[in-house]
């Protein structure tokens, strides 16, 4: 189609021509605003791709910095765990070390006790009663700390009898309260909860002995309350209280709540009470007054009994020692005298003695003993676990038998609860060994 006519005017034409003109200015402007866009945006492209490669560099630069920082960080946390297993390590071989003369010591005072002593005799054996039972205070504490700072530690939960849990600790710390002229009252009780019997014994021995501890008249009272599906193992007293601000801090380390007159302690035996909980899973709660007694709460999951009642309170009438034979075998000949004290003059019991396996396969004979009492560290390599094993195989069959240790091993436990071996720890107390001896032997 042709624009322009020859039958167009002069005027027509001139008019077309202007028009035509006017759309191809239009068109090349836009072309030339078309390509202006076009190289800003290749500019802005290249910068942009500039600025892409400076960040990315500034960025490896960071994470080859972190990096750096992590295997720093990596190699000092392996500094500390090693740091933190060699103390673990020192503190169970220094424990055996320390606990054995210790544990033979309180034996012995225990038989120098018992004796004919004037009025200055007996103030001296008290005195040093109180200093063996601070350095043990001590110990367990720092022990039992380090432990539940492991994350390698082991609980071994199984049903726990709440009325046996409440006995031991009323023979524990009834002379205690007897000096301050408290009632220790436990509620008799035959409820079963599942937890560590070691960890759960010390639980309600730091809250018994802290009650006991800030209380200066009146009474300390230990029962359990059932709400649903667990019970709350529960310590009154009627001590000095612990003030609102304090309640927060009473389970930190060194932390001592008291006031003049009052004995203050080391401010270790809450912090235990609280990193066994929660290693646990029990919760605790504390109320108070101050000036009118504090309660102390530990939630304890209950074990129901199976339909067949494998799971009961059985009757635990102590069965008479005397003239029960035990074999001994220890390796310390302090620790052996004084087993052969509290045996025979204390229990009435026939002590036999041997210093390791051999020697104790020796001196059994053709007769077994009636309880095998075997201290865990034994010399050249030997253990009390291989002596009894070694007992119970010579006469083919599984003699009641007690292990001692110095030693806060899960390992250890572990091997004597395959045995069905209970396990005390050192220093033991006389009180302590005569009831489990009567309960193993019932």
């Amino acid at each position: 189609m042709t624009l322009l006519r020859e039958t167009d005017s002069p005027e027509r034409r001139v008019e077309k021509l202007s028009r035509i003109s006017d759309v191809l200015i239009d068109r090349i402007d836009r072309l030339e605003e078309m390509r202006g866009s076009a190289w800003s945006m290749f500019q802005a492209a290249v910068a942009l791709e500039q600025e892409v490669e400076a960040r990315t560099r500034e960025l490896e630069r960071v994470l080859a910095d972190l990096s750096e920082r992590n295997r720093e960080l990596a190699v000092a946390r392996a500094a500390a765990e090693e740091a933190n297993r060699s103390k673990t390590r020192f503190l169970r071989a220094a424990s055996h070390d320390l606990l054995q003369p210790l544990s033979a010591a309180r034996l012995f005072l225990t038989a120098l006790s018992d004796t004919d002593l004037d009025p200055f005799q007996q103030e001296l054996t008290g005195r040093l009663a109180g200093a063996f039972e601070s350095v043990e205070e001590l110990m367990h504490a720092v022990l039992d700390i380090s432990r539940l700072d492991s994350q390698r530690i082991e609980f071994h939960r199984k049903p726990v009898y709440l009325g046996d849990l409440f006995r031991r600790l009323a023979i524990e710390y009834a002379p205690m309260a007897e000096v301050k002229g408290l009632a220790l009252t436990f509620v008799p009780t035959s409820a079963v909860v599942d937890s560590d019997p070691v960890f759960l014994r010390r639980i309600a021995q730091n809250l018994v002995s802290n009650a006991i501890k800030y209380t200066e008249s009146g009474r300390v009272l230990v029962g359990i309350r059932r709400q649903g599906d667990q019970v709350w193992l529960e310590i009154h007293d009627t001590g000095i209280g612990i003030p609102p601000a304090d309640r927060s801090r009473i389970f930190d380390e060194f932390q001592r709540v008291g006031r003049e007159g009052v004995a203050p302690g080391m401010g270790l035996g809450l912090s235990i009470v609280r990193r066994a909980c929660a290693k646990l899973g029990h919760p605790i709660t504390v109320d108070s007054e101050q000036g009118r007694g504090t309660v102390f709460r530990v939630g304890l999951p209950i074990v129901a009994p199976d339909e067949d009642g494998l799971i009961r309170i059985v009757d635990k009438t102590p069965a008479a020692l005397r003239g029960r034979v035990a074999l001994v075998v220890e390796n310390d000949p302090n620790m052996r005298r004084a087993y052969e004290l509290i045996l025979s003059d204390q229990l009435g019991m026939v002590p036999r003695l041997a210093g390791g396996t051999a020697e104790a396969l020796a001196t059994m004979g053709e007769e077994p003993p009636d309880v095998i009492i075997a201290d865990y560290n034994l010399d050249n390599g030997d253990n009390g676990l291989t002596a009894i094993n070694a007992l119970r195989e010579e006469v083919n069959l599984e003699i009641p038998a007690i292990m001692i240790t110095a030693q806060r091993s899960s390992e250890i436990a572990r091997a004597c609860n395959e045995i069905n071996v209970p396990l005390m720890e050192k220093p033991i107390r006389r009180e302590e060994l005569q009831l489990l001896l009567q309960r193993i032997l019932s």
